[in-house]
């Protein structure tokens, strides 16, 4: 219909569409529906999954408890996601009570902030001790405490699958069996106490997995833990 105008415009607006109204709310639902991330602004809720590894350093006289407890985002979802939350650590050794206190808040700090936190191990792991560092039950050398810390923080990632493991298939694990075996056969020796994790006594220190089990066979260094070998 023509609407003849007899007046000066001293302005005008823009009717809107009555088919284009129902999309404002279709947008807000969608956003609700948005997946949960960490981030700061989420309250500690009065339950967390909570796991707890004991480490028992050469260098200490006491073992260490480190509890790590989890939360659980988008709980019976597609998105559910397990991520850490807060960590703790316990001993009856006062000798390094405070820097243990500052590096819990800092790491549970890291943790609540949200994002990827799985660079937190090799900051930790990257720590050495001036003194020098020990090997921990099994063969595996750990250049400083902070850098077991890091190793259990690890451990615990895998776990959760923020980390993915690195496992061996089988056919793997047969062939360095084998390998062990026919080194032990040829030096006629062997030590399986606790500080070797049952590799050769005159193993060397493996650069990729800091256990004490790279022997040299056929010319070639190989570590019968990882499988890592020089001549691959």
């Amino acid at each position: 219909m023509t609407v003849k105008i007899d007046k000066n415009i001293v302005g005008y607006r823009v009717k809107p569409n009555d088919s284009a109204e129902p999309a404002a709310p279709a947008a807000k639902e969608e956003e609700q529906h948005q997946p949960i991330e960490m981030n700061e602004h989420i309250e500690r809720p009065d339950f967390l999954l909570g796991t707890t590894y004991k480490i028992k350093p050469p260098v200490d006289e006491h073992a260490m408890y480190i509890t790590i407890n989890d939360i659980l985002l988008n709980e019976d979802t597609d998105h559910e996601v397990r991520q850490p939350y807060e960590i703790f650590i316990n001993s009856k050794s006062m000798e390094h009570f405070q820097w243990v206190i500052a590096l819990t808040r800092v790491i549970s700090a890291v943790f609540r902030k949200g994002g990827d936190v799985t660079f937190l191990v090799e900051e930790l792991r990257s720590v050495y001790d001036p003194n020098g560092g020990y090997f921990r039950k099994g063969g595996v050398f750990m250049p400083s405490l902070v850098a077991e810390i890091g190793a259990v923080i690890e451990k615990h990632m895998k776990a959760i699958g923020l980390i993915e493991s690195e496992e061996m298939s089988e056919v793997s694990r047969r062939i360095l069996a084998e390998k062990k075996a026919e080194f032990e056969s040829r030096q006629k020796e062997s030590s399986n106490d606790g500080d070797t994790g049952g590799y050769p006594s005159n193993a060397t220190t493996c650069g990729k997995c800091n256990t004490k089990a790279v022997v040299v066979m056929d010319g070639c260094a190989t570590c019968l833990s990882c499988g890592d070998s020089k001549c691959s």
